[in-house]
């Protein structure tokens, strides 16, 4: 099932536990595989105004990798 990039700003991101993450703000696409590599609770431009853009991406996102559905929110799995 194909989803728009566009229908996933917004969504809270929650995990199969039911703890809420967050909510969608941007995302990281890989273009190699054509895929989405990672969701970001943060704009992307705040990552890149930052000296500690990598503690920031590690704490601010989620890899889409882990995303077992997609509706009304978005529901991960364990890390």
């Amino acid at each position: 099932m194909a989803i728009l990039l566009s229908e996933l700003y917004g969504k809270e991101i929650i995990t199969n536990e039911g703890k809420k993450i967050g909510l969608v703000e941007d995302a990281i696409l890989d273009f190699e595989s054509g895929k989405v590599a990672n969701l970001l609770l943060i704009k992307a431009e705040q990552l890149t105004r930052s000296d500690n853009t990598a503690m920031l991406l590690a704490k601010n996102s989620v890899k889409y990798e882990r995303v077992k559905n997609v509706s009304e929110s978005i529901i991960v799995g364990s890390k």
